[in-house]
């Protein structure tokens, strides 16, 4: 086939991106470049694939017609959408299409072939392999592609199968059993830190990949999982465990195995939590509760013994704590070098001054909210949110445009040979795939 002519063809087909606003301002991040493709809903593939776009990547978000569930996961709603959804979902261009409908599914995978070096998906399991989109499938023509698959309880043993989420994580993993108050029933850590962290690690994943790359030209199947990284958090409970031979239980605010170390009650009723973890920070603590003769007690003189004896240390504290209010108490702590932080809520974290000082919370183009930025920074910049969560579909009409660009390129360049030639997606991908990077 005549390469010339394909790439002169392929060259013009997308006379908008120079100027879309997915990729302003990201020619000097890391990821500037490539391509991914998202098949993703709900949180931990959209949560990767939404950090490989604040590092620079291109993401096309590959929505089912009504749109990613989480769409609708509201109220509260943020602009058109889901506030879940809007926090997930920015840097990205937004396709909606029926992966049912061949002509549908031949262009997205004809765009792959030409154009993508990383596929991230967390469709329930089979649904790839059953559209032709899935790992062996994609990379038999483009050794090159990075696949990434995001699973609940992974692809072996006898949970393979079934879904996850992540409360149910939460509890499969023993998370629940090490989260709360003993007596009281189990309860879930807050934020998604099951389907955040599994997103965390496929870009950690893919990042691997893409230096493997560099140095090989092969790409690589990543597999990570919800099981999996909720396991992993269980590792501190997991070492206690096989150390003592003992379950772990409940410690509300606090750690198994330090002491002092935990949440306390002061007199305006609001709670201060103070990380007193060495001796030497004990002793310091001693004197500020105004008991210096604690840390003298041989009950309470090392961590090894005040663990034995935190039912009566904790005690002790608690009441002493109760005598001034929490600003007072963190006041006489931040003079001592002590740890310590007041309990906040979701608004007064927003609002603290530390916030604004490392540029957390970024502004959008063209949106009347904010969103928490990567929380990472890159010689002292941290990586700018360039646009709002698209709409559904928003970039169906580029998108339209740039597959027939590109299947009207084969087609020129198989005129052109002289050799006649059929349509054939693993040679073409092999003969005129993008340049690994």
């Amino acid at each position: 086939m005549n390469t010339h002519t394909l790439n002169n063809a392929a060259s013009a087909l997308d006379p908008e991106a120079n100027v879309n606003p997915t990729q302003a301002s990201c020619s000097s991040l890391p990821l500037q470049g490539i391509t991914v493709i998202e098949l993703g809903h709900s949180v931990a593939a959209p949560f990767a694939a939404q950090t490989l776009s604040d590092l620079g990547a291109e993401v096309w978000k590959i929505e089912k017609p009504e749109g990613d569930d989480a769409r609708r996961w509201a109220p509260p709603y943020l602009a058109e959408a889901s506030a879940v959804f809007q926090c997930l979902n920015r840097n990205k261009r937004s396709v909606s299409c029926n992966l049912r409908d061949p002509s549908s599914l031949q262009a997205l995978k004809v765009f792959i072939q030409d154009r993508v070096d990383v596929v991230l998906q967390n469709l329930r399991p089979g649904q790839v392999q059953v559209l032709g989109l899935d790992a062996e499938t994609l990379r038999a023509g483009k050794p090159s592609l990075i696949y990434c698959n995001i699973g609940a309880f992974g692809e072996l043993g006898p949970m393979a199968k079934r879904p996850g989420y992540d409360p149910l994580m939460q509890a499969f993993s023993g998370i629940m059993s090490v989260t709360g108050e003993e007596g009281r029933p189990p309860v879930r850590v807050g934020p998604s830190i099951i389907d955040m962290g599994t997103g965390s690690w496929a870009v950690i994943g893919i990042l691997a990949a893409l230096l493997e790359r560099k140095q090989s030209g092969k790409g690589t199947v990543v597999d990570v999982s919800l099981f999996e990284t909720a396991a992993s958090l269980m590792t501190i409970p997991a070492a206690q465990y096989q150390g003592s031979g003992e379950v772990p239980t409940r410690q509300g605010s606090g750690s198994k195995g330090i002491v002092p170390y935990r949440a306390y009650l002061c007199s305006d009723q609001q709670y201060l939590v103070i990380s007193a973890g060495s001796d030497g920070l004990f002793k310091r603590l001693a004197s500020v509760l105004g008991e210096p003769q604690w840390a003298e007690d041989p009950r309470f003189s090392s961590n090894p013994q005040r663990v034995i004896h935190e039912a009566l240390i904790y005690s002790l504290i608690e009441a002493r704590m109760l005598q001034r209010s929490s600003g007072q108490w963190q006041q006489l702590l931040d003079e001592a070098g002590i740890p310590c932080a007041p309990v906040q809520n979701t608004e007064q974290l927003l609002d603290h001054p530390q916030m604004a000082a490392m540029g957390l919370l970024q502004s959008l183009p063209d949106a009347s909210y904010q969103t928490i930025g990567l929380p990472l920074r890159l010689n002292g910049e941290r990586p700018k949110s360039r646009s709002a969560a698209p709409t559904l579909g928003e970039a169906n009409a580029q998108w339209q445009h740039m597959t027939d660009g590109i299947l009207r390129a084969h087609q020129h360049a198989s005129e052109a040979s002289t050799e006649p030639s059929h349509f054939n997606m693993a040679d073409y991908s092999s003969n005129h795939r993008k340049t690994t990077p």
